[in-house]
């Protein structure tokens, strides 16, 4: 049986197969002027940042604002006036992403809804010939993600994954620097994302919200929740919903994969050997069923020069904010991320023997202008489709392993999670 989210591209596909293949032309063409097009698809808190960075880069970078799209109407006309606050010409408004996607003058779109309807919307926008800027995680699951990049091949649009920690560039020089043999063999990564949340208010909750138990006019509910099945009105999971595992994977796909995908490109690692995640629902069990204190420990195969089999641990308690060392351990030194870029310490003398001063950092500007260069002239994707892949992945399986209270391994063959 199709899934919902097979069903709402074929029937936006079949409708519009042609303005699709006219919008992918012009989208190709018009960057002959230099002047590119976008439009936002979620109008929400992170696509607020999107804004504000968008405006400020919107001279410099020949950028218009053509279009703001989003399920709460209210929302969407909050951006259009921003964007004439601005002093640019006003968007068009729109709660339909299909309306987005058929304007043939859009050349790209920045996705910034829930995690769930990441896929979806990304393979119709590319379907649409439409260049994309999507929110991490790229996608909610594995099957999601293969799919969006063969798509995003399929078309040759550029897709950038909204890690803006990408924009730094110590992840690659760490690359360089681990390959050139400046740590000998790696043996084991360290991570962490923590916070230290109020107890009478856990992550990610936003207070009262008596006000919405009626749900506001413009607002298309049932539009929202797609791909996942029907469902009455719930104001907590709207409003709220990276506690929920139909909407999001909370710590792992919200917070780690921030976090993995510097590891993933500093090591230049792909699929994980065998991933399990651990923790519980423990200080906020309040409705949530994602957990509120999170770790998980993956395990990678061997690497031509840079590993012979490693692990990798993250550490996510969003109870306590004191945190691991972001660093990278080899048999003869240590890398040791910091806010200047990274050193790397003798494991002999326990001095440091090199330092690198980062450019760019974590920053949804850089990331950004990246990505126009990238469509403009062919510039390498900060954080690229596959990158996005690997990252799903891990953190998935992370989430499926705590899910399943079992440790997961990957099918190579298969390109699949399997249980142990």
């Amino acid at each position: 049986m199709p899934s919902k989210m097979d069903f709402t591209r074929r029937t936006f596909m079949a409708g519009t197969a042609a303005t699709a293949l006219t919008a992918k032309s012009y989208a190709q063409a018009s960057g002959a002027n230099d002047r590119l097009n976008m439009a936002f698809i979620g109008c929400g808190g992170m696509a607020g940042a999107h804004i504000k960075s968008l405006l400020h880069m919107r001279k410099g970078e020949n950028l218009r604002i053509a279009a703001v799209c989003d399920v709460y109407k209210q929302r969407a006309n909050g951006f259009r006036d921003q964007t004439t606050a601005d002093g640019a010409d006003a968007p068009i408004v729109t709660q339909d992403y299909q309306e987005v996607l058929a304007m043939e003058d859009i050349d790209y779109v920045v996705i910034a809804t829930p995690e769930h309807s990441h896929a979806y919307l990304t393979l119709a926008a590319l379907d649409a010939g439409k260049h994309v800027y999507v929110e991490k995680p790229m996608t909610h699951d594995i099957d999601e993600a293969k799919e969006v990049v063969a798509k995003a091949k399929e078309t040759g649009l550029k897709l950038q994954v909204g890690v803006q920690g990408m924009a730094d560039d110590s992840y690659e020089s760490a690359n360089r620097a681990i390959r050139a043999g400046k740590l000998g063999p790696v043996v084991q990564a360290q991570i962490d994302y923590v916070r230290n949340h109020s107890l009478s208010k856990g992550p990610w909750r936003r207070g009262d919200l008596s006000r919405y138990q009626t749900k506001p006019a413009d607002l298309d509910w049932a539009t929202w929740v797609e791909p996942r099945k029907p469902r009455d009105w719930n104001p907590h999971h709207y409003f709220e919903w990276r506690n929920y595992a139909d909407y999001s994977g909370g710590v792992a796909t919200d917070l780690f994969v921030h976090r993995i995908t510097r590891l993933l490109k500093a090591c230049g690692l792909e699929y994980p050997t065998r991933v399990v995640g651990m923790g519980d629902i423990t200080m906020w069990p309040d409705g949530r069923d994602v957990p509120d204190n999170f770790e998980m420990m993956a395990e990678y195969p061997a690497k031509d020069g840079v590993t012979p089999g490693m692990t990798m641990h993250l550490l996510g308690t969003m109870a306590n904010k004191y945190g691991n060392k972001h660093c990278i351990r080899g048999h003869e030194a240590t890398l040791v991320f910091n806010s200047n870029g990274w050193e790397i310490i003798s494991q002999d003398s326990g001095k440091t023997i090199e330092t690198h001063k980062k450019t760019g950092g974590e920053d949804v500007t850089p990331h950004h202008k990246n990505h126009h260069a990238a469509i403009r002239n062919g510039a390498e994707l900060n954080c690229p489709p596959e990158l996005g892949l690997y990252a799903v992945v891990a953190v998935r399986m992370a989430n499926l392993s705590w899910f399943k209270r079992k440790m997961l391994a990957w099918d190579p063959v298969d390109q699949r999670p399997i249980l142990t």
